[in-house]
This record gives C-alpha cells, sequence and structure tokens, in this order.
C-alpha cells in the first residue's frame, strides 16, 4: 500500500524505504507559526478525555497554539474524577478551557475524541448527534473505525474524519515535548490518517495538529491500517510479547541456578538497557554483530527456536485484531471491569526482586545476556514479518514495532518497572497486554525452549534476518527518531 497527500502550509519530503517510496512532514517548533493557517476556519479544539492521551494532547495543543486565536477547551463528563486534575493542569471552567463533554462537543470546529475506547463504542452515535456540520472528528486510534465496521455503522457524511497518532504512551508526548523546549526536533513521531475530507482541508488540519503534539516527524497511513498495526503492536513487541518474555526467561534463569537479581538483570535489564539503547542508535542488526564469536552461537540458538513460536502467536493475534474479534474483546472486557477491575502485574517476587536490582543499578554494568538478546529480537522480527505479509508500509511497521518500544516504552519499564509501561497506556493498550503476555510466555516454554534445549532449530533463519530488507528502513527511520533520548525522570 502506497500512501501520499498534498499540503498547502507544509513542506513533505520523499524518502526510500528498501523498494518503496513514502512522504513525512518534518516538524519542528520552527513550524508552530504556521499553525494558525494549518487550522484555517478553527476557533476552537475541543479535546474531550482526560486518559493517557488526553492531558498531552491539550497542553500541548495549547502551548504550541499560544498567541494565536485558537482556543484549546477540555470536554469531560459531569462529575468525572479529572476535572480537577485538568485544572490543576491550567484548564478551568472560569476561563472557558474547561467543560461538560457534549457541550465542548457541541462548540467545537476540531474535536478530538480521546476518551478510552470502550467508551467510543458505548457514546458515539450521541457524540455523532452533537458535531455541528461541517465539523472535523480527530481521532489517535482507529479503534472506532474498527468497531463501527464490526457493527455495519459509518461516519457522518457532513463531517471531516482525521486522525494523529503518538508513537508513544501520552507521558512520553508530553514528556518529549517539553525537552523540545530546549532541543527543536523533540518529540514522539506520529502517523496522520484522513478518512473524510469534505472541505480540502482535512489533511493540513491532521498535520497541523501532528506538529502542534511536537512530532518531529510525521508519517501518513489509514485510520484501518493504523489500528490494526496499533492493537496488534500493542499486544505483540510493545507490551504484551515482552512481558511475556521477561517472565518466561526469568523463570528459566532460576531453574537453571541463577539468583533472583542476576535472572533479573540478564532479563528485563538487559532488555531495557544495552539491547534497547543498541536497536535505538545502531538498529536490530546491530545487537547481533556487537557480539562475540560464542555469543553469536547462543544468540542463533536463542533466535531459531523464538523465532517461529513468536510468529505463530503473532499471527493469531494479528487475525484476531483484523477480524474484529480483538476490538470486540475490549468492549466486553469494558463492561467485566465494573465489576473486576484491572489488578496490578508488578506484585510477583520477579517484580520486587526488580526494585531492588533498580536501587542498585550501575548502567554499565548491565549484562547483554545474548539468549535474552536472540529471543527478544526474534519476537520483534517475527512481528516485523506479520505486518509485512498483512501489507503494512515499512514507516508503520518500523514506527510500531522497534521505535516506539525501545525509544518511548521500554524506557518506562527500564525506570520503574512492567506496570509503569504498561499502566501508562491506553486501557485497551492495558487489557491486550494482561491477556497476550502469558500466551508468549507459555508458547515460549511450550514450544521454543524444547527446541532451544535441543539445538534444533533452523538455522536458515538466521540468514534471513541477516539479510532482511527491513534493516535498510530501521537506519533511515533512526535518523528521524527524536533528537534527544526520552528523559522519563522529569
Amino acid at each position: 500500500m502506497k500512501f501520499d497527500f498534498t499540503t498547502r502550509v507544509f513542506k513533505k519530503e520523499r524518502i526510500t524505504l528498501a523498494d518503496t517510496e513514502e512522504y513525512i512532514v518534518r516538524g519542528g517548533r520552527d513550524l508552530f507559526p504556521l499553525l494558525p493557517q494549518a487550522f484555517e476556519g478553527i476557533k476552537q479544539i475541543g479535546v474531550i478525555g482526560w486518559g493517557s492521551q488526553g492531558p498531552a494532547q491539550a497542553q500541548n495543543l495549547r502551548d504550541s497554539l499560544e498567541g494565536s486565536k485558537i482556543k484549546v477547551v477540555i470536554g469531560l463528563r459531569q462529575g468525572s474524577s479529572s476535572w480537577q486534575k485538568a485544572e490543576a493542569a491550567g484548564f478551568s471552567a472560569a476561563s472557558g478551557t474547561l467543560d461538560e463533554m457534549m457541550k465542548v462537543v457541541r462548540e467545537s470546529d476540531l474535536v478530538i475524541l480521546l476518551i478510552s475506547d470502550a467508551a467510543q463504542a458505548e457514546l458515539y452515535r450521541d457524540i455523532f448527534a452533537e458535531l455541528k456540520p461541517g465539523a472535523t472528528l480527530g481521532l489517535s486510534h482507529g479503534f472506532l473505525l474498527g468497531y463501527m465496521r464490526t457493527r455495519g455503522h459509518s461516519f457522518p457524511e457532513n463531517i471531516n474524519v482525521i486522525g494523529v497518532c503518538p508513537k508513544g504512551m501520552g507521558p512520553s508526548v508530553r514528556r518529549l515535548y517539553e525537552q523540545g523546549r530546549e532541543t527543536n526536533g523533540a518529540g514522539i513521531n506520529t502517523s496522520f490518517a484522513v478518512e473524510q475530507d469534505i472541505d480540502g482541508k482535512a489533511t493540513d488540519y491532521a498535520i497541523g495538529w501532528s506538529v502542534a503534539l511536537g512530532a518531529p516527524f510525521s508519517f501518513m497511513t489509514s485510520l484501518e491500517m493504523e489500528y490494526r498495526s496499533d492493537i496488534f503492536g500493542e499486544r505483540g513487541i510493545l507490551l504484551g510479547a515482552v512481558h511475556g518474555v521477561v517472565e518466561r526467561l526469568y523463570l528459566r534463569y532460576r531453574e537453571q541456578g541463577m539468583d533472583a537479581e542476576r535472572a533479573f538483570a540478564e532479563t528485563v535489564e538487559c532488555i531495557t538497557g544495552p539491547v534497547s539503547r543498541t536497536i535505538s542508535h545502531k538498529g536490530i542488526l546491530a545487537v547481533y554483530q556487537e557480539l562475540g564469536e560464542k555469543d553469536r552461537k547462543l544468540f542463533e540458538a536463542a533466535y531459531c527456536a523464538a523465532y517461529p513460536a513468536a510468529r505463530e502467536i503473532l499471527v493469531e493475534c494479528y487475525q484476531e485484531v483484523s477480524s474484529g474479534n480483538e476490538i470486540r474483546s475490549v468492549v466486553l472486557a469494558g463492561e467485566r471491569m465494573r465489576d473486576y477491575p484491572m489488578g496490578t502485574i508488578d506484585n510477583t517476587p520477579m517484580w520486587k526482586t526488580g526494585e531492588k536490582v533498580r536501587a542498585a543499578r550501575e548502567e554499565a554494568r548491565i549484562p547483554l545476556n545474548p539468549t535474552t538478546a536472540g529471543v527478544y529480537v526474534a519476537t520483534m522480527m517475527a512481528q516485523i514479518d506479520v505486518l509485512l505479509q498483512n501489507g503494512h508500509v515499512y514507516s508503520e511497521i518500523v514506527n510500531e514495532s522497534v521505535i516506539e518500544a525501545v525509544d518511548s516504552l521500554n524506557p518506562y519499564m527500564h525506570y520503574k518497572g512492567v506496570a509503569y509501561m504498561v499502566d501508562n497506556c491506553s486501557i485497551t493498550a492495558r487489557l491486550g497486554s494482561r491477556k497476550w503476555a502469558p500466551r508468549f510466555d507459555y508458547h515460549l516454554y511450550q514450544v521454543a525452549f524444547p527446541i532451544l534445549d535441543s539445538d534444533s532449530g533452523d538455522r536458515s533463519l538466521i540468514d534471513a534476518f541477516k539479510q532482511h530488507p527491513v534493516h535498510g528502513p530501521v537506519g533511515v527511520l533512526a535518523e528521524l527518531r527524536p533528537s534527544v533520548d526520552i528523559s522519563v525522570q522529569g
């Protein structure tokens, strides 16, 4: 699939990824003066909801549009527990920047819908009825499109529908934007989509929104391909798979006689430390290339054992997402959560050990375990191959399966553990991680590790890994990463 677009306001650039061409928009604070032109005809932007993305996007938009005549208003349900949080961030009823949700929907020219996916599924018809003709509906996830398709419904014909989807959790979107005050270009990359354009302005609205969030680079996609890659990716290497991988490897190393603290260091610390840093700055292949001869053999054995097992689960997961089953599962889970709320995921001895390891951490001494690296990289590559098989473009694949993992999410697990990473994300992502992490854990134990222990893996997988066409796009897109590493402690 190929995406191209026309913009009246911003400059687009062509990039070559493997044997394909794509177009991007380079962001930066120097473009903020163009935002009023990009948002031509928009007087009020309504940000609906205050979950993972709401606080970050609302504050970034407000700060980027300071001095313009465009007002950013938060819309929340009456009695929402988030009302005081929005006030603490500088929004208020007295200033006209905080109001009841449906009132904000009615009065806004651009309505950015950031309530939970389950709430969108429940309320979308009511919200559509309140939108004024000619308004623009903005989504940061294609979930609603996927859900409506399972119901045979569609967007109203008299509105624009656009998407801007940051490649990171809300706190990352805000944190890197704040770092960008000192370093132009710091921010989270986004993909943008134009689902419906009734007045020829939708593309510039989408790019303007992306630039205002602080995105250093904006890549085009479609809402359908976005929700497939995003929901799938959260259940895969971004959250669910990495959680399952480290849980199983930790238990394996403990069974082999490692003490608890070393086992944690050889699994979680290894992935969130040296493996992630290497991938971020040098690419996936560099993890393998920088190993010594003996460690390369251990990496190869782990890779060849883990890749088929991971890919089997990932193929199933993609089918569940694309068929709508996973979307329905999220909606049903939202109903169950009224009686059975999500519990914690870091109360096990492993994660309690992690608190001790982090407290005594010396970054330079974190080990690079070749078996851990082989399993993790194999899972990442399997995810890349599933997305390629299903027609996703390289920019989306690399952003969703590589850059978001190592530059946005893993730093949060490195800082405070798995719950801090997972539970700073959307409810849909949190649900998916809890559901699929045990599948990866068990399948590694049942399928991959017997192959590893018998050293019977298919070694042709290593040649395929070395020659994989994704390494070129990873190198190109690594140059389009945030200009600084995220500081999660700020």
